[in-house]
């Protein structure tokens, strides 16, 4: 038998991104071809001012639309290859150009308002009304729609996204050019066109890699791990777009258990028996993960889990519960905040708890903490969660603390952990809460070691949607309730 590679970084293929990048130049040479009468020299990869200037050129060339869509097509792709040669700063500077001299003109708009304003019967009125629709619409749009029609360019222009959305933070041109693409994106990646497939052990070996790569929940740690999350009771779903078939925009992986999964170690243990999915009366959706950057912002998770519901119901009939194991990524950030406002120990904590936490401390070769400090200092200390005295006082202390951030910690109407919200727009019930259910060091470091159920209940989908998304009500179980109500 072929011995599988360990993890990725073992094979000699060059990274993902640089391999989208030089299929996109392969794709774009030949159509680019018809277009070199248009192009002059080939821009430094920096894009100086008087590089620029060209560029700038080049896109009005773009715009006019000269020779037919052949010739358009043409004049797109060089632009686009133009724009994969540039480095960081080059594209930045691309970015700029398109941003700065392809948006709206002011003064078309103003003649276009004065026009529509004069406009006295229908016809003529429809005509204004036209008309300042076009005005509108910035020349940087139409740019960005050209992209569109080129092979892989749908990719090419999420990418573009992705960069954008680091690029925008404080500056107010990328940030218009980023909210015009986006709503490009948002047009063409309607819930409507999207596929929904099942990947398998015998998809495409580069799907396979992307799965590994795209990750973000609990790290893939390589071949054999990814084998083992494909097994027969695991499923894995994603939503793929017409334009991107390879390449996966959201995926869920959903292990077929008995009764309701507390510790994720546990479910990806690899030395594990496989069930029988026939025999599984529970689906445990453990891990959802947005594969492409360039789409944030663009909801399809919610109608990706109803999808995998119906799908899973369907194959397996016995299933009667439908539930996650999810992280609680804002949890210890919450606490620590919380714990830094204190003063004399005086907060989040009750007096018995801190009582509790103080005796902790009672060796006189330990250097004491002040009482605000003592709860941060335990959980920042390397093997907390296998010293039994230390979870023996922690561990009543942390499910009340988890509990109130998830029901009671909330942005104005909306729960303010991000995984809690998507749930619970979904119309999810907050099930259980899982002590010491993810003891990496990712795990312990953002929710100390804990995870929460959440459970779809089919009947209860809409009226728990309905209700949390209306009046910001949290449908919760007696057991989480139980928490709220612990004194630790």
């Amino acid at each position: 038998m072929t011995q599988l590679p360990t993890s990725i970084e073992e094979q000699a293929a060059p990274s993902l991104f640089d391999r989208t990048i030089e299929n996109l130049r392969t794709a774009w040479r030949d159509i680019a071809a018809f277009s070199r009468e248009a192009v002059g020299a080939t821009p430094r990869p920096h894009l100086p001012r008087e590089d620029a200037d060209r560029l700038r050129l080049q896109m009005q060339a773009c715009l006019e639309g000269r020779g037919g869509e052949v010739s358009a097509r043409a004049r797109a792709a060089e632009l686009g290859r133009t724009y994969l040669g540039l480095d960081s700063t080059g594209r930045r500077n691309f970015l700029h150009v398109l941003a700065r001299d392809f948006d709206v003109d002011r003064a078309t708009v103003d003649r276009a308002v004065d026009v529509f304003h004069q406009a006295g019967d229908p016809a003529s009125r429809g005509d204004a009304e036209r008309a300042l629709r076009s005005a509108l619409e910035p020349g940087r749009m139409r740019l960005l729609t050209q992209f569109n029609g080129l092979p892989e360019g749908i990719k090419f222009l999420v990418d573009m996204r992705a960069q954008l959305l680091e690029w925008s933070r404080g500056d107010p041109l990328l940030s218009a050019l980023e909210a015009d693409l986006k709503s490009l994106l948002k047009n063409w990646f309607d819930v409507g066109f999207l596929e929904l497939r099942r990947i398998t052990w015998d998809s495409p070996a580069s799907l396979l890699e992307k799965l590994i790569a795209y990750e973000a929940v609990h790290a893939i740690r390589g071949w054999q791990d990814l084998k083992d999350r494909l097994d027969s009771d695991r499923r894995c779903f994603a939503f793929f777009h017409p334009r991107m078939p390879d390449e996966p925009l959201i995926f869920v992986e959903v292990a077929l258990v008995t009764g309701m999964s507390g510790n994720v170690q546990t479910l990806l243990d690899e030395a594990a028996p496989v069930q029988d999915p026939q025999t599984a009366d529970t689906a445990i959706f453990y891990s959802i993960s947005n594969a492409q950057k360039g789409l944030a912002g663009i909801s399809f998770g919610n109608f990706l889990i109803k999808r995998v519901v119906d799908s899973l119901a369907a194959e397996f009939p016995n299933l009667k519960n439908f539930a996650t194991l999810s992280p609680i990524p804002g949890f210890r950030r919450w606490l620590d905040a919380e714990l830094d406002r204190e003063s004399g120990g005086e907060g989040v904590l009750t007096a018995s708890e801190r009582n509790r936490i103080a005796e902790l401390f009672a060796d006189p070769d330990n250097v004491v903490p002040e009482p605000c400090d003592r709860l941060q200092a335990l959980l920042d200390r390397p093997g907390w969660h296998r010293d039994d005295a230390v979870l023996k006082v922690l561990k009543p202390i942390l499910l009340r603390l988890g509990a109130t951030y998830l029901v009671d910690v909330k942005s104005g109407n909306r729960a303010r952990d991000p995984v809690a919200h998507f749930h619970l727009s979904n119309g999810a019930r907050m099930e259980r809460l899982n002590w010491l259910a993810d003891t990496s060091d990712n795990g312990l470091r953002q929710s100390a070691g804990m995870m929460i159920n959440y459970r779809y209940k089919l009947t209860h989908i809409e009226a728990n949607h309905e209700a949390y998304t209306g009046d910001g009500k949290i449908s919760t179980s007696s057991q989480v309730r139980a928490h709220l109500k612990s004194t630790g």
